[in-house]
């Protein structure tokens, strides 16, 4: 039976050794959801994913938003469907309120985009949650890394850190994608999509 919960994932792989790769810009960014709910990770059902139940923002009223889980896979990212099916299966969530953060080459570094459905750009972690889920139609939220320089490889591109000057860029990043899941839960994808898609107006 389906719920009224959304799954909200971050993609990255596991342990301190990818921590602050490119890659796990997914997983950042539910760390940063954690800390705004004040809630903490535990391992979910099989070991191989880290869950934590939410309410997220606040509705008109003052009410507690609506409820979320969070969860960061710990299979690597080319693995990370059956994970998140799991999650899914175990919470009875319909994949229209699967929500996954991932990081995405075709986008500048800084830049969130947001979208359902559609392909996963070369991204194998999305693949895999495609195939798991049978389906490419839930919601994601697209953290821009930007391309390689020279002809180095995207897949050693996206298993180093960002650099000590890209910090900043990457903390504001982490929170503007935070509040566009926000958005996502609270007022549906196309508002979130006016906001979060439109360019800020000079003062």
């Amino acid at each position: 039976m389906a719920s009224d919960i959304r799954l909200l994932v971050g993609l990255g792989n596991p342990g301190p050794k990818y921590a602050a790769n490119r890659h796990n810009i997914g997983a950042m960014v539910l760390d940063e959801l954690a800390s705004r709910a004040g809630t903490s990770f535990t391992v979910g059902p099989g070991g191989r994913i880290l869950l934590a139940a939410a309410r997220l923002g606040f509705l008109p009223g003052g009410a507690p938003g609506p409820r979320v889980i969070l969860a960061k896979p710990q299979s690597y990212m080319n693995v990370s469907g059956g994970p998140v099916r799991a999650a899914a299966d175990y919470y009875g969530v319909e994949a229209d309120n699967v929500i996954v953060v991932h990081d995405d080459l075709d986008l500048p570094l800084g830049v969130v985009r947001l979208k359902k459905g559609g392909g996963e750009g070369g991204h194998n972690g999305l693949r895999d949650i495609s195939k798991a889920l049978e389906t490419k139609d839930y919601l994601r939220v697209r953290c821009g890394i930007g391309r390689p320089p020279g002809r180095m490889p995207a897949a050693d591109y996206v298993l180093r850190d960002f650099s000590t000057f890209q910090g900043p860029t990457v903390d504001q990043q982490i929170d503007r994608a935070a509040d566009a899941v926000h958005a996502i839960v609270l007022e549906g994808l196309e508002p979130a999509q006016l906001v979060f898609h439109t360019p800020p107006t000079e003062p």
